[in-house]
């Protein structure tokens, strides 16, 4: 009696060995998700296509047709362009335009004749001392000692108001100290002022003051 041999002894199938271990599954799977990634933008791109070439009017192999333009006019033939000939004048553009209209200047205003200066009522009066406003000079003591005697003669300025306003020195009489008391006795004097057509008027007038030592 013979045996059966024995059925062949199949090895069970291990999934540990097939999976990676460590560093090879993560590249793995890095992989597999950028493929994934990958394929999604392709799709995108190539919906985004699509839709660009099915819009608007389908491309017709017809050309466009156009009617064609009329043949140039001869250069010398008048009116070659067809817009007409200018007209000389617009109407209407007469009373538009404007016109220059000439005025005359202004004549001047008539000019009156200047006034005639009046004329002089003759030379002026000179001023005369007034009675009673006429103090006497007083001698200097000097000269009286020294026995100095002269005539001073004083131009006197008289203004309207007849009150002397420069008097001074015409003619000395050699004392400088006898001059000086003329002087101060003809600036205290009151005159009558000079007249010019009967209004009062300054005048210059010559006064002589005489000086004489009693011996």
């Amino acid at each position: 009696m013979s045996t059966s041999a024995p059925a062949p002894h199949r090895p069970a199938f291990d999934l540990g060995r097939w999976v990676p271990a460590g560093r090879s599954f993560l590249w793995v799977l890095l992989a597999f998700v950028a493929g994934l990634v990958l394929f999604a933008f392709v799709l995108s791109t190539g919906r985004k296509d699509d839709a660009l070439f099915r819009v608007g009017t389908p491309p017709s192999a017809d050309a466009p047709r156009y009617s064609p333009l009329p043949a140039p006019l001869p250069a010398a033939r008048d009116n070659a362009s067809g817009m007409g000939a200018p007209s000389a004048e617009m109407p209407g553009e007469e009373e538009e335009r404007p016109r220059l209209v000439e005025t005359r200047p202004a004549a001047p205003p008539p000019t009156l004749p200047a006034p005639a200066a009046p004329a002089p009522a003759g030379p002026a009066s000179r001023p005369e001392p007034l009675a009673g406003r006429t103090p006497a000079p007083r001698y200097p003591s000097q000269s009286l000692r020294r026995g100095e005697s002269g005539t001073v003669l004083v131009r006197a300025q008289i203004g309207p108001d007849g009150v002397p306003s420069d008097v001074g020195v015409a003619n000395s009489s050699g004392s400088r100290h006898l001059d000086r008391a003329a002087v101060d006795a003809v600036k205290r004097w009151r005159f009558r002022p000079a007249l010019q057509g009967g209004q009062p008027t300054a005048g210059t007038v010559m006064v002589p003051i005489e000086f004489q030592a009693q011996r």
